[in-house]
């Protein structure tokens, strides 16, 4: 399994732009691309609809070796067979997070990952002293996948940079179009979203993305 350290470009599989029917060929894509994470986040759907979509999805992102994170139900990382959970600010504590992800984990090598979302520069720091393994950053732009969350902008990457050990990962409305800007200010690591899952070419979209972030 790819270890998060080395991990570049975050995918979504977000239902709110991906068909259930279509999950495993764009996910299938979004690893051919080289995302080097991929989270399944269902917004409104319950949680045996995530288990089971989570249970279809698990064979082809262990076949790459990218971890497969979980948004919003820690408890369904053991049935399934993932790597982690995200939570929200709102959501678990990254300490309960990781108890209900690692509950039949017991004896394993590698703990579940649990990642959490942060708005502010405070809010990353405080995530990181709470043991979050990694951080999502933003919004850094407005997006309809975070409506009524104002965007953050750029100019608290470095910072966060600067004070958060931890991988960043810098989020909210990031697109090739604005990938180089969005690394000039200083992100290492980015979650796309909207701009992977709406591309003509899911897979070219991903490498063109990974090479910006690779030559930083």
């Amino acid at each position: 399994m790819k270890p998060l350290s080395d991990a570049l470009l975050y995918g979504i599989l977000d239902l709110g732009y991906t068909a259930d029917a279509d999950a495993e060929r764009v996910t299938a894509q979004m690893l051919a691309g080289g995302v080097d994470v991929l989270q399944l986040r269902a917004k409104g759907a319950g949680e045996s609809e995530v288990e089971a979509l989570a249970n279809r999805l698990t064979a082809l992102t262990e076949g790459a070796g990218v971890p497969l994170i979980v948004n919003d139900f820690p408890q369904l990382v053991p049935s399934v067979g993932a790597q982690g959970a995200h939570v929200g600010q709102d959501d678990f504590s990254v300490a309960d997070a990781r108890w209900r992800a690692g509950r039949a984990l017991a004896g394993e090598v590698a703990p579940p990952l649990i990642g959490k979302s942060t708005h502010s520069f405070a809010q990353a720091v405080a995530a990181e002293a709470e043991g979050a393994d990694y951080i999502g950053f933003g919004p850094l732009f407005a997006t309809p996948t975070k409506p009524g969350r104002p965007a953050i902008g750029l100019d608290e990457i470095q910072r966060v940079h600067e004070a958060v050990r931890i991988p960043v990962f810098c989020i909210g409305g990031i697109k090739l179009e604005n990938l180089e800007t969005v690394i000039a200010a200083g992100a290492r690591r980015v979650v796309i979203v909207s701009g992977l899952l709406q591309a003509a070419d899911t897979a070219d979209y991903a490498r063109r993305a990974k090479a910006l972030l690779a030559g930083r």
